[in-house]
């Protein structure tokens, strides 16, 4: 593989970000900066999450989070880029954060911090790695404040292109162009409601509800449930259809919640066993587990990102619709099976539908933050106007913070070191 990052020669008299940034540096350093790092965020069109610019440009749809297991306590990135080239010392760094992607709305801004601190403590140490291998480092360092993620926000923060959005997958990490429909755009929308993940339990109960649904399912087939913690997994070893997982679901777990006791007995395990082994730090509190709705969401969330692909490799005439109806069934199993919406952000939903969207889905984690809407071209304006009308005008809050919510936005490039020419 190609050794990462690239570097980017620009003008800086052209691009009014960067020299502002630059002025705040010679402010506070009293010299220039050496180089600058960048990393976008990404907008998650259907899955479980493609790539947000500061520009306002994202780029790709990617296969679902299930959750991973978190090992050894995760390290900064600063970290384990020193261990991974065995650098005694790491360069020291005088640095200025600058940023557009807004804070705890669904678009990643914790993970583009991540990427570009560790692009630049790379850079910094004038190491270079490709861009799989930075992505693995920077999922694994993201855990570092408690939050049991996958790897889709980091790697499609690096992989994306411009112009083409990404179908990511994992063991091994991978990522496949998807081209999006001409004739739509994507609209993101913010619903203005606030969840820091690392802050709350939501997110982290929904990967041990989907760990517990995969010892589950693997114990009703006859696997060695040890080391089988992602629902992926389980369909990996069954060599399954996801049709046949969904399937499979029904047959073995009830919709009822699960008890504590009710697992302990079913996997034959200690209820100290199972706050060790299978519950996070701030989950230890949780006492009954929907697994039924939430491994029927995963699984049928990975049926609808495939056929998703699928629609748009075809290119029907059909094309916009058919993606559209795979988003609004996206947004209601994640409201009804998930349960990771919010009232604010069906409302926001409900609303963009009404506008003139074809399909409209929470993006991110949910519980707050945007939706993404695929609007067909020519409704672009009288779409954006509607939804000021209805959603944002009515409310000061709201209104006062439009402009930085509601935008058109289109597939861009990856992270990058940047050079002034």
């Amino acid at each position: 593989m190609a050794s990462y990052p690239p570097k980017l020669k620009i003008e800086m008299t052209s691009n009014e970000r960067l020299k502002t940034l630059k002025e705040k540096f010679k402010a506070r350093f009293g010299e220039s900066p050496v180089f600058y790092a960048c990393a976008p965020g990404r907008v998650n069109l259907i899955g479980i999450s493609s790539a947000k610019g500061d520009d306002r440009v994202p780029g790709s749809p990617c296969l679902g989070k299930l959750g991973d297991d978190p090992g050894k306590p995760p390290k900064k990135p600063q970290t384990r880029i020193q261990e991974k080239f065995g650098i005694a010392r790491l360069a020291g760094m005088s640095c200025v954060v600058d940023g557009t992607i807004p804070p705890s709305s669904g678009l990643s801004s914790s993970s583009a911090l991540v990427c570009c601190s560790g692009l630049l403590t790379m850079e910094a140490n004038h190491k270079s790695l490709s861009k799989v291998a930075l992505a693995e480092i920077c999922a694994k360092s993201e855990r570092y404040i408690g939050t049991e993620g996958g790897g889709m926000d980091q790697s499609i923060s690096f992989l994306a292109e411009k112009g083409t959005a990404k179908l990511i997958e994992f063991q091994p990490l991978r990522a496949t162009d998807v081209k999006l429909p001409e004739g739509a755009v994507f609209v993101i929308s913010n619903c203005c409601v606030e969840m820091n993940k690392a802050a709350s339990s939501h997110y982290n109960i929904r990967v041990v509800e989907c760990r517990i649904a995969t010892k589950m399912l693997a114990q009703a087939r006859g696997l060695d449930p040890r080391g089988l913690l992602k629902l992926s997994q389980v369909q990996t070893e069954l060599k399954a259809s996801l049709e046949e997982m969904l399937v499979l679901v029904d047959e073995v777990l009830h919709p009822e919640s699960y008890s504590r006791e009710e697992i302990c007995k079913v996997l034959g395990i200690s209820s100290e066993q199972l706050c060790t082994e299978l519950l996070s730090a701030n989950t230890q509190h949780v006492m009954q587990f929907k697994l039924h709705q939430r491994a029927k969401h995963v699984y049928g969330e990975a049926a609808r990102v495939m056929r998703f692909k699928s629609v748009c490799d075809a290119g029907s005439a059909e094309t916009i619709t058919m993606l559209g109806e795979l988003m609004n069934q996206s947004h209601a199993s994640c409201r009804d099976l998930y349960e990771c919406s919010c009232p604010e952000l069906d409302q926001l939903v409900d609303i963009c539908l009404k506008a003139g969207a074809v399909g409209s889905r929470l993006t991110g984690a949910g519980w707050g933050g945007c939706a993404v809407s695929m609007v067909p071209s020519e409704k672009a304006e009288s779409f954006l106007q509607a939804v000021r009308d209805a959603y944002y005008s009515p409310d000061p809050r709201r209104a006062a913070m439009e402009k930085q919510s509601l935008f058109v936005t289109k597939p861009g490039s990856g992270a990058s070191v940047l050079l002034e020419e």
